[in-house]
C-alpha cells in the first residue's frame, strides 16, 4: 500500500490551505515508490477496444492527436511522443492502488487514474483542466510547470482533439523525480515534458458543471415519470398587454421547475444515480453460476473476503430513517441501521464477509449484496 505524505501537512491542513486553492509541489510524496506497470503493459491495455486511449505526437511543433485501441505503436517515436491510457484503475487491480492514499477526498468525487508514458520532450503541451488533479511521477523524470488562474489566457486547439492555451507566468518550474507528486487545481495553466523515457500517474476528480446537472436531471425526471404537476394561473386577471410574459408569470415556472428539484425522493434518487455512474467501461466478471441470497451463508465462508472491483462507484446517502446505497448507477434502499455494513461497501475495498453477516437478517441488504456480487461489481476471494 502507498503512503502518502504532503510536506509534512495532515490532510484537513491540505485541504485548508491547498485544494482548489492554488498548486503545491510534494517532494517525496512516495517515499520508495515503485512503478505498479511498465511501459509495455501499458501499451498493452491500449491496444484494448473498451480502454480508452490516445497517441499525442509534438514533432517540430506539429502537434496530433491520435485514438485508440492502436494495432502498433510506430507513432510513439523515440521522442516528442506521449501515450495516454485512461481510467486503468478499472483494468489494473495493482495500479488502482494509487487511488486509495487520496480517499482522504470524498468518494464520488474521485473519477479515476490515467496513466502516461512519454519519451524525451514528449507532452500534450500547455493546457488547462477544470478539475483537480495529483500527477505522481514514476520512471524517469518530467519538467513542469504551473501557473495561477488567469482569465484573460487564451486556448486554441493545436488539434481538433487537443486544446492548449497561451504561455502563462509560472509559479512552479521543477523536474519531478521518482515519487514526487503535483498538485494541481483547476484552471491552473500547466504543462509537462518528459526529460527522459517517463511514467506519470493522474488521479484526477469529477467536477460536474451546470448543464451535466441539468441535463442529467431532466433525463432522470424522463426516466423516471415524475414531474407531471402542470402550469396553472387560476387568477389570473386581463392585461392591457397581452404579448408581455409578467414577472409573476415567470415566478410561476420558476416554482414549477422548483417543486421537482427540491422534491427530496426525486432529488436525492437522482443525485445518487448521477454520482455513482462510471464514464469508462469495466473489467467486470459476472458469476456463470449465481449465488441465491437465501443460501448466501451456505456458499459463502465467514473469512472469505469479499472485493470491490476496480472502479466501482459506491456511495449513500442518509434520509430519515434509511439509506439509500448508489453503486454504479443503481440506488438500493437500506434501513438505516445496517449503516456500519453500508460503510465497509462504500469506504473500504475490501472486507471479510464476516464483517456483513450482521446485516444478513435484513432482506434488503441480503438480496443487494447478491446482486452485486452476481454482477461481478463485488467479488469474493476464498479464504485459505
Amino acid at each position: 500500500m502507498y503512503q502518502l505524505s504532503i510536506n509534512g501537512m495532515t490532510h484537513q491542513e491540505f485541504l485548508t490551505h491547498y485544494w482548489q486553492k492554488k498548486p503545491l509541489l510534494i517532494k517525496g510524496g512516495f517515499t520508495g515508490f515503485e512503478d505498479p506497470l511498465t511501459a509495455e503493459e501499458l501499451a498493452g491495455l491500449a491496444m484494448e477496444e473498451a480502454i480508452e486511449s490516445r497517441l499525442v505526437t509534438n514533432h517540430e511543433g506539429n502537434w496530433q492527436a491520435h485514438h485508440g485501441p492502436f494495432e502498433d505503436f510506430s507513432k510513439l517515436t523515440d521522442s516528442h511522443s506521449t501515450l495516454l491510457v485512461q481510467a486503468v484503475d478499472h483494468w489494473h487491480p495493482v495500479a488502482a492502488e494509487l487511488l486509495e492514499p487520496f480517499r482522504f477526498i470524498p468518494n464520488w468525487r474521485i473519477d479515476d487514474l490515467m496513466i502516461s508514458f512519454s519519451t524525451p520532450h514528449g507532452g500534450v503541451g500547455p493546457h488547462l483542466d477544470q478539475y483537480d488533479v495529483f500527477i505522481i511521477q514514476g520512471q524517469g523524470k518530467r519538467r513542469w510547470r504551473v501557473g495561477l488562474p488567469d482569465a484573460n489566457l487564451k486556448q486554441f486547439a493545436k488539434d481538433k482533439a487537443l486544446l492548449q492555451v497561451e504561455k502563462f507566468e509560472a509559479i512552479i518550474d521543477h523536474e519531478l523525480e521518482l515519487g514526487d507528486i503535483l498538485y494541481i487545481p483547476p484552471g491552473c495553466p500547466h504543462e509537462g515534458y518528459a526529460v527522459e523515457n517517463a511514467l506519470n500517474y493522474s488521479v484526477g476528480f469529477r467536477a460536474p458543471d451546470q448543464k451535466d446537472l441539468i441535463s442529467s436531471f431532466a433525463d432522470h425526471v424522463i426516466d423516471e415519470e415524475v414531474g407531471k404537476l402542470r402550469y396553472s394561473d387560476a387568477n389570473i386577471e386581463v392585461r392591457d398587454s397581452l404579448g408581455e410574459i409578467t414577472p409573476e408569470d415567470k415566478e410561476r415556472v420558476r416554482m414549477l421547475l422548483n417543486s421537482l428539484i427540491n422534491d427530496e425522493s426525486v432529488y436525492t434518487h437522482w443525485l445518487g444515480t448521477f454520482l455513482s455512474q462510471p464514464k469508462h467501461d469495466m473489467d467486470l466478471a459476472p458469476l456463470d453460476d449465481a449465488l441465491v441470497a437465501d443460501l448466501l451463508e451456505d456458499e459463502i465462508d465467514q473469512k472469505d473476503v469479499i472485493h470491490r472491483a476496480g472502479g466501482v462507484r459506491a456511495m449513500y446517502q442518509l434520509v430519515n430513517n434509511e439509506i439509500l446505497l448508489s453503486i454504479n448507477g443503481e440506488t438500493y434502499h437500506i434501513p438505516g441501521k445496517y449503516l456500519k455494513q453500508i460503510q465497509l461497501l462504500t469506504d473500504e475495498t475490501f472486507f471479510s464477509f464476516n464483517e456483513v453477516k450482521p446485516a444478513l437478517n435484513c432482506l434488503e441488504f441480503k438480496q443487494t449484496l447478491t446482486t452485486l456480487i452476481n454482477d461481478g461489481l463485488y467479488y469474493i476471494e476464498a479464504w485459505s
